[in-house]
């Protein structure tokens, strides 16, 4: 049960009755009490008495008796309330019996669509494309095991012009046998040098062109081979995905290509409905409230003066798929910030065409940069962009040693498997736990710290637990009462009940920093409980008790991990 939910519940008509209407009793922890409203505050305004007063009254009328052993008044008006430790005991009893963790199942399903990750065909992945993918899929993650049907969207760079460039490289290099031979690292290469071509070569140039032709034109020879520079590149990106641990497969690309059939019944639609408009050559929309810095109308070019297509209108025949075909209702763009004016416009021409009206509703799941220490770009020492394999091949090179040097009893296949989940958890938690709008610092050393708000503090304290079951040589049996008595103990129990709370915020706002901050208190909790309650050497029924904590916490802990795409090993 929402422990919040139910104070809420019993404060509403008590604050009703006091208002005349409705309020919300806008209950929230506390760290005067276990729990605050401070509600009485803007009714108080608004009926011209005293706050104190009001709270009082309110406190005066609320059926608590048997649900809160404290109830006060305190400061300017708030109202405090301590929870009476049977009825937090019997929450805690009830949470360890159920396998959802006092996270309800969606009461209205929906079909979601997550679009993220999105590298480019012929490139390599860099560490621009981390944040997508960690936060996407963890918003995949989450909104799944809460019973949504949840649809990944790779939206692959695989077309428009650079890949006249491309497919003429290859075919310089000996076409299909040289697509088969390109491996991982060749990808950048092969890319910058097919660049380098056309930058240099007029000749070059022209045949680029006429090989965009060819392709936009449907010409087999030249589809055979943008077809295996698709396929080779796909590879690469799985292999990354493994290495990740994100849950993106091949059945999730949807390359830009994929809606070349539905971009003319796109300008097709728009312009019977009378929302284009020629501007210089180019057919538009021009979505309402978009203006520019000069107050002008913005437009949104769906056809080019050249007879192409651009990013808005494959956008544009997404949103219409996605919405029409598929029958989505929720719509997620795991894009960076920069992009959000592109996909305000995107959003509202969508809306004028009918193709994302209510239900349906499109969110920019938006994200600021990751900088390095100097608090710049992160770049690498040659001053381009860091790849992406790279970076998390070094995390988990890191997290082995340290694992190695504080087990030095561990098997090599072992400190491996222990790196890999410690170092990969450290960088998706470093990600996930920073306001995902604000940039944050890749800082080694404190994301692979012990202590503090990272992961491999959240991974030893759920290994820790893990280590007192194997002592026992038992695992957690049904308690008849768990005992509150030390504090320590109070204070976990509180944390414990706030899991399905704290889940249903971050399902809606998709703000994962909610999440990752409630896991590391939970994970502080457990460390003083740890610290100040025996478990092993208490007696009986305390004993039962404490077990039954440690195993709830553990179950918490890693079923906040899985849904963060961290993994949990049970020695560390």
């Amino acid at each position: 049960m929402d422990l919040e939910k139910l104070l809420a519940d019993r404060l509403a008509p008590a604050f009703a009755r006091v208002a005349g209407a409705p309020v919300d009793p806008v209950v929230r922890r506390s760290a005067r009490a276990d729990f605050q409203s401070d509600a009485a505050l803007a009714l108080a305004r608004r009926l011209g008495r005293p706050p104190r007063a009001v709270a009082a009254e309110v406190l005066a009328h609320a059926d608590l008796a048997d649900v809160c052993r404290v109830t006060e008044v305190s400061g300017p008006g708030f109202v405090n309330l301590t929870v009476a430790d049977d009825t937090l005991a019997e929450l805690v009893l009830a949470l360890a019996t159920d396998p959802r963790l006092g996270v309800p199942v969606a009461a209205e399903p929906e079909t979601v669509v997550v679009d993220y990750s999105a590298p480019n065909v012929a490139k390599e992945m860099h560490v621009g494309h981390l944040r997508s993918t960690v936060i996407g899929d963890a918003a995949a993650r989450l909104l799944e095991w809460l019973g949504h049907r949840v649809l990944r969207a790779n939206h692959l760079g695989d077309w428009g012009t650079p890949f006249g460039m491309l497919i003429e490289h290859l075919v310089d290099l000996g076409g299909a046998e040289a697509a088969r031979t390109l491996s991982m690292g060749d990808l950048d290469s092969f890319y910058q040098a097919a660049r380098g071509k056309f930058d240099a070569d007029e000749a070059f140039r022209e045949r680029s062109r006429r090989r965009v032709v060819a392709l936009q034109g449907g010409d087999e020879a030249t589809l055979r081979l943008w077809r295996l520079l698709v396929r080779q590149s796909e590879r690469y990106f799985l292999t990354v995905y493994d290495l990740l641990d994100v849950t993106l497969t091949e059945r999730d690309f949807h390359g830009e290509s994929s809606y070349n059939d539905l971009l003319g019944p796109v300008v097709e639609d728009l312009d019977r409905l009378g929302l284009l408009r020629d501007s210089d050559g180019a057919s538009c929309v021009f979505p309402p409230g978009q203006v520019g810095r000069d107050g002008e109308p913005l437009p949104l070019i769906v056809r080019k003066s050249d007879g192409g297509y651009g990013y808005p209108a494959t956008d544009l025949a997404a949103i219409r798929h996605r919405t029409g075909t598929l029958g989505a209702t929720r719509l997620l763009y795991v894009v960076g910030l920069p992009q959000r004016r592109h996909f305000d416009m995107v959003y509202a021409a969508a809306a004028q065409a009918g193709w994302l009206a209510a239900p349906a509703r499109a969110e920019h799941v938006g994200f600021g940069s990751i900088l390095g220490a100097d608090g710049r770009m992160l770049r690498s020492r040659a001053g381009g962009s860091v790849k992406l394999v790279g970076l998390l091949e070094e995390a988990i090179a890191r997290a082995t040693a340290l694992a190695r040097q504080r087990n030095p009893e561990l098997g090599e296949a072992e400190a491996a498997e222990v790196g890999r989940a410690v170092g990969i958890g450290a960088i998706k938690y470093a990600d996930l736990s920073s306001d995902r709008h604000k940039d944050y610092v890749l800082d080694w050393e404190r994301m692979l710290s012990l202590d503090g708000d990272t992961a491999p503090y959240l991974q030893y304290a759920y290994a820790r637990i893990r280590s007192i079951f194997r002592r026992a040589g038992e695992t957690a049996g049904p308690a008849a009462a768990i005992s509150l008595a030390e504090p320590a103990e109070r204070a976990l129990a509180l944390a414990l009940v706030g899991f399905g709370t704290v889940v249903g915020e971050v399902a809606d706002g998709l703000e994962f920093h909610q999440l990752t901050g409630y896991l590391y208190r939970l994970a502080a909790a457990f460390s003083s409980f740890y610290e100040r309650c025996p478990v092993l050497r208490a007696d009986g029924p305390v004993r039962d008790g404490r077990l039954v904590l440690c195993d709830l916490t553990a179950r918490v802990l890693r079923q906040g991990l899985y849904v963060l795409g961290i993994r949990t090993p049970d020695r560390l």
